[in-house]
């Protein structure tokens, strides 16, 4: 029998750098019904919490289901583009009897259920080997530089091929699997030994920009229609 876990997916309705983005338009729908139907569609999430600001966001949530969704409305004190989703979650988990948790984001709408799936699996596995969390991860082999010019992973004497560096990972914030008690020890979703989860760096398309924005949703019509 799998083991179940429980979805946090954090909704405000305002944004800085692209008004509303998750009620924008992305191929023809809401930005977060994307993430949503990957999220409902994966055969480990057996409730996904959905904390919102926005009283249109709860209204279109619940259409998806009443049975598997559960709004949690931000307080005034945790709104706002400068809080930390360490705290956001803090306050989630209080409101919940949930074990497991998956936190993830709508600006990730090319996640699909698959890769979810796999990460979760992997998570029940790893944690049995003393891994306390697993995050996602996108490699990168090129060439960084301090702010100071200075080398980071490569020796400028040596002029390897790029693909021959030593990869480096980038957190890309689209899968945190963690538990309750991980989360207490360390008042945080990545714990003192997680594991390195890597995923394609298509999938893990960030939107943060207006640029990202239409990146991402030609890259998800796309891949669609060759479905």
């Amino acid at each position: 029998m799998k083991m179940k876990l429980t979805a946090l997916l954090p909704l405000k309705g305002h944004s800085e750098r692209i008004p509303e983005k998750n009620t924008c338009s992305f191929a023809g729908e809401p930005l977060f019904y994307k993430i949503l139907k990957s999220l409902l569609n994966s055969e480990y999430v057996s409730e996904i919490i959905v904390d919102t600001d926005s009283h249109r966001i709860e209204e279109e949530a619940m259409k998806f289901s009443r049975e598997r969704i559960k709004i949690i409305e931000r307080p005034i004190e945790l709104r706002g583009d400068f809080v930390s989703m360490n705290k956001i979650i803090e306050y989630d988990l209080k409101h919940t009897e949930g074990e497991h948790f998956l936190q993830t984001h709508s600006t990730n709408p090319l996640l699909t259920t698959r890769t979810i799936d796999a990460a979760v699996n992997k998570y029940f596995q790893i944690i049995k080997a003393g891994y306390d969390s697993l995050f996602s991860v996108t490699s990168k082999q090129v060439r960084f530089y301090d702010k100071n010019g200075v080398p980071i992973n490569h020796n400028p004497d040596k002029l390897i091929r790029t693909q021959d560096l030593p990869p480096v990972f980038e957190e890309n914030s689209c899968i945190y699997l963690f538990s309750h008690k991980s989360f207490n020890k360390k008042m945080r979703r990545i714990g003192g030994n997680p594991f390195l989860f890597e995923i394609d760096k298509y999938e893990a398309i960030d939107i943060d920009e207006e640029i990202d924005f239409l990146l991402a949703e030609q890259m998800f019509i796309i891949r669609e229609s060759s479905r």
